[in-house]
């Protein structure tokens, strides 16, 4: 099935195939220019209406990571200790804010979406956040790195702890990255066949 694919298949591999989440890392760092790098690809990703609500925090200090590790639950608390650098992923319901930016096609964008109950914007921006994730994930495997997302989190915790009570951005992720360690691997477990997961109507 791959030779019905553009991108080369070493890529496809990298990308995909031989790719896991790791649980894992070597104590070798992840640099800035290494971010830099995968939020410059991913950046490209589509969102409704260009949205691009999710927000990067990285966790680099060891008392940062205290702070965080604290929040996590059960066996994450110990993979983002001693990750070579965690990310807090959040989605931004103030993301309308941008909207002179990021979508100038509609002029009156940011006025009618603060118009829109929170929740409504709370809604779209967890729903684009996420597929942001999903974007950045694959930006971190082609940078030769492995992402270990997690979700066994105190959301709220972490938000008051990082960002204020009631602040706009809601952490939605915590991903460790960097590179794979001794052990990094879970046995693959199955996916879903064509059929199973495709209907045409």
């Amino acid at each position: 099935m791959s030779d019905s694919l553009i991108l080369d298949k070493k890529a496809q591999d990298l990308l995909f195939r031989d790719a896991r989440t790791a649980n894992t890392f070597t104590d070798e760092p992840v640099t800035d220019e290494q971010m830099r790098a995968i939020h410059d690809l991913v950046k490209y990703g589509p969102t409704s209406m260009n949205n691009q609500p999710l927000r990067i925090t990285i966790v680099r200090s060891s008392q940062s990571r205290e702070r965080l590790v604290a929040h996590m639950s059960g066996n994450n608390a110990a993979k983002t200790s001693t990750a070579p650098l965690t990310l807090i992923l959040s989605a931004d319901s103030d993301f309308h804010e941008h909207f002179p930016t990021t979508f100038p096609v509609a002029p009156d964008a940011r006025d009618n979406f603060a118009r829109m109950p929170v929740e409504a914007r709370e809604g779209a921006a967890g729903l684009n956040a996420s597929l942001q994730v999903a974007y950045l994930i694959m930006g971190v495997r082609a940078a030769g790195l492995a992402a270990g997302p997690m979700t066994g989190f105190d959301a709220e915790g972490v938000r008051t702890e990082f960002f204020g009570k009631g602040s706009t951005q809601k952490p939605i992720v915590i991903m460790n990255i960097g590179v794979p360690g001794p052990d990094a691997w879970f046995d693959r477990l199955p996916r879903l066949d064509y059929e199973q997961a495709v209907t045409e109507i």
